[in-house]
């Protein structure tokens, strides 16, 4: 089983992410149940503005895109910024609406089969808006959204110490979030392209 996480932090490597902190609790949870688990820091490549697989110019999502088709599992890892996800984040999902315009040999959606789960982090509020966002996004792909998939880390609105500063909230996060990957495994053990119809002819 093949997990990609994406970490949409705005910060580059080797800057400290709080975001990717919460994510390993998830990672960890996955590992433990035999998943390979990749995390892409996002921020780090040349990924360009569009909407197509590729964008040229040395446009690095195609190699993202290849990871993301090979997965089982996906997840969305981002920070809050303004009560939104990062535009990070919302690239990412701009450059997978290419996915609209993929089917496999059956002429189901290339995202049927695949699960996906979201992580977030950040001192204000937002959480429930970017997991009903992001996940309304994935859901049109044809990703399936397991319940109970999702974690989030923040201190109410305003300024304050970050997840990886304070101990504050973690216990609630990180249970929440094995719980996450406990949920994204199970589902996607049983989860299969074919669980899906056929789509009929010009739907």
């Amino acid at each position: 089983m093949r997990a990609v996480v994406l970490n949409c932090t705005l910060k580059p490597s080797p800057g400290v992410s709080n975001t990717e902190a919460l994510a390993k609790v998830v990672i960890a949870g996955l590992e433990k149940a035999g998943a390979d688990v990749e995390m892409i820091r996002l921020v780090d490549l040349d990924i360009k503005p569009g909407f197509t697989a590729d964008e040229g110019g040395g446009d690095q999502w195609p190699g993202v895109d290849r990871k993301l088709k090979a997965a089982d599992i996906v997840v969305f890892a981002t920070p809050t910024w303004l009560g939104q996800m990062s535009s990070v984040a919302l690239r990412a999902l701009e450059r997978m609406d290419a996915w609209f315009g993929e089917t496999d040999d059956t002429g189901r959606p290339v995202a049927f089969g695949k699960v996906a789960g979201i992580v977030i982090t950040g001192n204000e509020d937002g959480a429930h808006h970017i997991v009903a966002t992001i996940s309304q996004g994935l859901i049109d792909m044809g990703f399936t959204i397991p319940a109970q998939s999702w974690t989030y880390w923040h201190l109410g609105p305003g300024p304050g110490p970050d997840y990886v500063e304070t101990d504050q909230g973690h216990d609630y996060s990180d249970r929440v979030g094995r719980n996450a990957a406990r949920n994204l495994i199970a589902l996607s053990k049983v989860l299969k392209p074919d669980t899906y119809p056929v789509p009929e002819s010009g739907e």
